[in-house]
This record gives structure tokens, C-alpha cells and sequence, in this order.
């Protein structure tokens, strides 16, 4: 991967510890439901404690590391382990204050629109763009956990793009790669995936997370998607020279002297 993200949070600065029927988790088809969002966010989160070791093992191995900040205090603590980026999570596109935040940081923004209208999009850039470095990518999402392939419409890709011209990339929470992979070909330029170490992690969000394997197929997938591409205009690739000397050639099927008129019985297309 070129990439690892986490979520920076904690429970109380997001969420009530309320029994309230708007702090629990109501839809059925939820892998979540009947749980409260307080309870949701304390096994979801990722200890703070752990950042700075994680971050510092992604810079040994090349990769970049940053994450997704819920409330202000999380972009404060982000800021003194210097991040490269940040992310915005669809949840909070609408949460203008902390967009603003971190945009404030001058560090590049990726911003995912998953249930978002599109004046709620206009409204979140806007923002990002008035008070950041102007380097910032909306990611297509559906917020559904996991999403259905079916309600994938990556067309969103680039109309997000011809709307706004801005980089536009995939958040992507379906099952398998079938969708970041085709993303790929409408122009994504970058790919958001769940990620567990194996088969058997458990954890909130594991039904939906990729393993190593499927990690390594998703990259080559993309990867070779992007290669095959290629550039605007009609080109022919240099892997075919070799075939040119086997197309059709004319050919004589008879001995002719110099000066005889020829026939379409002395010629043959072969």
C-alpha cells in the first residue's frame, strides 16, 4: 500500500454516553445495531498512545501515515506528531468548524461525500479551499457498512470531477475490489480500503475489511488498471511491431517480365 490511515478520536468528544434512542443505533441491516454510538466510538478507536508508534514504523517502511480527526482536539494532537495530510471522514463533511481546522494546517485535504448532497459537498470545498493550501481530493463513497456493489455508482466519479475539477477518488466498503478496480478506469486517482491482518481479526468494522492478500490484489489490480489507460489520442503500442510483418501482404503468384499489365489472377492478398 501507498498509505495507512486511522481514526483519531475519543467517544466523549464526539458522542453523548446516552441511552436515547438517537444515540443508539436503530437500522436493522446495520452490523452495529441496537449498539450505542458511545460504546460504537470506545471500541473503535484507536488509542492515542499508539499514533506516534505507528506513524513512526510507517516512515521506516516507506509508507505515509496520517488520519482521520473527529473534533478539534484530535487535529491539535495530530499536528504535534506532523502529519502529512488529513482526512475527513463523510460523517463530518457537514462538521464546517473542524474542516476548517484542519484545513488551517496547510497540508493537503481528503474529504469523503458519502450521504452528502451536493451543496453540502460545494459547501464542505469551499471551505477546505478558503482556508487551506488548495490541495484537496473528495473521495466518492457510499456510506453504507458494508455497501452494496449494486449501489456503487461510480459514474459520481466523474461527475464529482467535471463539477468541481478537482482529484476525486474511492472510499470503497464493498466486498471485494470489483469497484476500486473499475474506479480506476473513470479516473479515481486514489483508493480508500478497510483493512484487518487476517481472516480472523475481529473488530467493529472487520466484515468489511480486506486482509493482506486482497490488500496486495487490490494494489497490483489498480496499479495494472492505471497502466492500461494509457494517453489521450490514438497511439499503437510498440508490443505489436512484431505482429506487423504477419498482416496481409500482396504477393505475385506467377513470373511477370517487366512491362506485362497485371491481372487480379497474378496477385493474392496473403
Amino acid at each position: 500500500a501507498s498509505a495507512i490511515k486511522l481514526q483519531t478520536l475519543k467517544p466523549e468528544s464526539i458522542t453523548l454516553n446516552s441511552n436515547s434512542k438517537e444515540f443508539i443505533i436503530t437500522d436493522k441491516k446495520s452490523k452495529w445495531y441496537n449498539l450505542k454510538l458511545y460504546d460504537l466510538y470506545k471500541k473503535s478507536q484507536t488509542p492515542w498512545e499508539w499514533h506516534k508508534i505507528i506513524f513512526e514504523k510507517a516512515k521506516k517502511l516507506g509508507l505515509y501515515a496520517f488520519s482521520t480527526p473527529f473534533d478539534l482536539t484530535a487535529v491539535d494532537f495530530l499536528e504535534k506528531l506532523k502529519v502529512p495530510m488529513y482526512k475527513i471522514a463523510s460523517f463530518e463533511l457537514v462538521d464546517l468548524p473542524l474542516i476548517k481546522r484542519a484545513a488551517e494546517c496547510a497540508k493537503p485535504l481528503l474529504m469523503s461525500t458519502g450521504m452528502a448532497s451536493l451543496d453540502e459537498v460545494r459547501e464542505a470545498l469551499n471551505v477546505a479551499l478558503k482556508y487551506g493550501c488548495g490541495d484537496v481530493l473528495l473521495f466518492h463513497c457510499i456510506s453504507s457498512y458494508p455497501a452494496p456493489v449494486a449501489d456503487s455508482n461510480l459514474k459520481n466519479i466523474e461527475f464529482l470531477r467535471s463539477e468541481f475539477g478537482i482529484e476525486v477518488g474511492l472510499s470503497d466498503h464493498t466486498m471485494t475490489n470489483l469497484a476500486s478496480t473499475i474506479s480506476i478506469g473513470l479516473g479515481a486517482t486514489a483508493i480508500e480500503k478497510h483493512f484487518k491482518p487476517s481472516d480472523e481479526s475481529i473488530g467493529p468494522d472487520s466484515s468489511f475489511s480486506i486482509t493482506p492478500k486482497q490488500l496486495s490484489l487490490l494494489v497490483d489490480d489498480c496499479n495494472n488498471a492505471w497502466r492500461t489507460i494509457g494517453k489521450t489520442g490514438f497511439h499503437r503500442s510498440l508490443a505489436e511491431e512484431g505482429s506487423r510483418k504477419h498482416r496481409r501482404s500482396i504477393y505475385f503468384m506467377c513470373n511477370l517480365k517487366k512491362g506485362d499489365i497485371i491481372s487480379s489472377k497474378d496477385i493474392r492478398a496473403i
